[in-house]
């Protein structure tokens, strides 16, 4: 069973966020995640995370090709992690058949979605996006960070 830590007030939109949009926001600062930014660092949503996800920023924060071309940005990705990211247990496979992705390495975040009724998965990842009508029906929006929009207070988040 995933347990969410009491960090913040039950009622507060749960987000799980991919890889690529983690990096597109806080590596790269680009542009498209300042609704996104702005809703984490001011606690209107509660991005969720695993071990396996802080695992694989590591593992891509470690490429020398990223480094030499932005140096300062991988402790931007920790510093942010550490302060904003939620850690949770790691999840069991609870997709239904129908919700497993082509791309087994995202599936974490599909299911760490899944278990802690998220209501949006963020990506930048083909493979993820191409779940979201099938997501819909368990009440998860899978979306681009570009795409997401928080929605108001009491509903599910939703997308242009």
């Amino acid at each position: 069973m995933t347990t969410i830590p009491p960090a913040a007030p039950a009622d507060v939109p749960r987000i799980v966020i991919d890889s690529n949009a983690v990096l597109d926001w806080l590596y790269f600062r680009d542009p498209r995640c300042t609704a996104l930014a702005g809703a984490v660092t001011t606690g209107r949503v509660r991005w969720l995370a695993s071990a396996a996800m802080r695992d694989e920023i590591e593992h891509v924060l470690a490429r020398d090709s990223l480094y030499r071309r932005w140096p300062d940005g991988a402790a931007s990705v920790r510093d942010g992690w550490q302060r904003w990211a939620t850690m949770v247990d790691e999840t069991p496979a609870l997709a239904p058949l129908t919700l497993r992705c082509s791309d087994e390495d995202d599936q974490k975040f599909i299911d760490l979605a899944l278990a802690t009724r998220a209501v949006a998965l963020l990506s930048a990842d083909r493979a993820v996006l191409r779940l979201a009508r099938r997501a819909s029906a368990w009440g998860l929006a899978i979306t681009t960070v570009a795409a997401w929009r928080l929605a108001p207070a009491g509903e599910p988040a939703a997308t242009p």
